[in-house]
């Protein structure tokens, strides 16, 4: 089977939250799979976001979020987007 190849480039911003959440996770000492339970998702979907793989929707940060025990807006904090300078 063919590894799918992606029609545009993920956003930065997709990269450095997944950077982000990583990095918010390994910090909290925090399991992967506990934070993806908590979360109400399957580990491999947030090991996706983690990478920066896949882009996720609002109430998917939102459980994100509320697993790590902060806020939506906390989590997106600092992250540039394109149009920043």
């Amino acid at each position: 089977m063919e590894k799918r190849v992606r029609k545009k480039e993920m956003p930065a911003v997709v990269i450095q939250l997944g950077i982000k959440l990583k990095d918010i996770i390994e910090a909290k000492k925090l399991k992967q799979r506990e934070v993806a339970y908590d979360a109400g998702m399957d580990v491999e979907n947030l090991r996706k976001y983690m990478k920066g793989n896949q882009e996720m929707k609002i109430s998917t940060l939102i459980k994100i979020s509320e697993a790590l025990g902060m806020t939506a807006s906390e989590l997106l904090d600092g992250l540039q987007t394109k149009n920043e300078n």
